[in-house]
């Protein structure tokens, strides 16, 4: 059952101050409370915004016991509004957390939209927006990193990341080495004084920045692994296979003989005629 007051998640601008909405503004100064990832960033926009609220810290280091201190001012009937450094709450940041265990202890939960880098370059990318995976930060472990990579080799949905601008080459060769090259967007400084989008490829874009210091936060687009180099894939993978094992892998499986032909011939992009023909030895 949901009691006390309410966590409201505050979309903040990402760069440009004028992106905030009027109900965040309102709303961040109706609450009793602010909890800001950093409360001396956090400041400089409650100031520009004449907002007077009280803050208080929320932040990767204190999420756990912090989020339990803050439920226990929701039960009190305190109303917070949670607002992270730039963007959505919630979005690749402790927000998470603290909305799961306020969902845990009956604590009602809205969410106030507004910006968020990772939307803000998928529209402006030019790659495919249909279907999207949003991976943030690559893991800074290699091991994990690498497990994350061969993840995303055979994603067929556009993919977005974030990257600091120290570790962006790195990033780039790692995607280059595991994805090879496709197509990239790379948005800098979005809804600020120098933002750039430049769509190119995952080469190109290693060769540009090798020569050009990376300089801001960027939003990398990648496209998605394309149905057609599946399919090419799938067929050389069978095509290595022998007509008579490409067989039984279907008749092992209790599927009958003509059947079995059809969809060797399907997987091998041939005639069932012609799977036939060899099957009998003939040329």
């Amino acid at each position: 059952m949901e009691t006390g007051g309410k966590l409201y998640l505050c979309a903040t601008p990402i760069g440009n101050l004028e992106d905030i909405t009027y109900r965040v503004v309102r709303t961040l100064r109706e609450v009793d409370l602010i909890a800001a990832e950093d409360t001396r960033n956090s400041l400089k926009l409650l100031n520009h915004f004449e907002i007077k609220t009280p803050m208080t810290s929320y932040h990767e280091y204190n999420k756990i016991d912090k989020a339990y201190q803050l439920v226990n001012k929701l039960r009190q009937g305190m109303d917070i509004a949670l607002i992270t450094d730039a963007g959505t709450p919630g979005i690749s940041d402790p927000g998470e957390d603290l909305v799961r265990i306020c969902l845990e202890e009956g604590i009602t939960v809205t969410s106030l939209p507004g910006a968020a880098a990772c939307v803000t370059a998928l529209t402006m990318s030019g790659q495919k927006t249909r279907r999207f995976a949003f991976e943030a930060f690559l893991p800074r472990d290699k091991k994990e990193r690498g497990i994350i990579l061969q993840e995303l080799k055979d994603e067929t949905r556009t993919m977005v990341l974030y990257e600091a601008p120290h570790h962006l080459i790195q990033t780039l060769e790692d995607l280059y080495r595991v994805l090879e090259n496709r197509s990239i967007s790379i948005c800098r400084e979005l809804t600020k004084r120098h933002e750039e989008m430049k769509k190119t490829t995952l080469a190109d874009a290693l060769s540009f920045y090798r020569e050009q210091e990376p300089r801001g936060e960027y939003v990398l687009v990648v496209e998605g692994k394309s149905y057609a180099s599946i399919r090419r894939e799938q067929q050389a993978g069978w095509e290595a296979m022998t007509l008579e094992a490409h067989m039984a892998y279907y008749e092992d499986q209790g599927i009958a003989h003509k059947e079995a032909m059809r969809l060797v011939a399907k997987d091998r992009g041939v005639s069932r005629r012609d799977v036939y023909r060899q099957l009998l030895g003939e040329n």
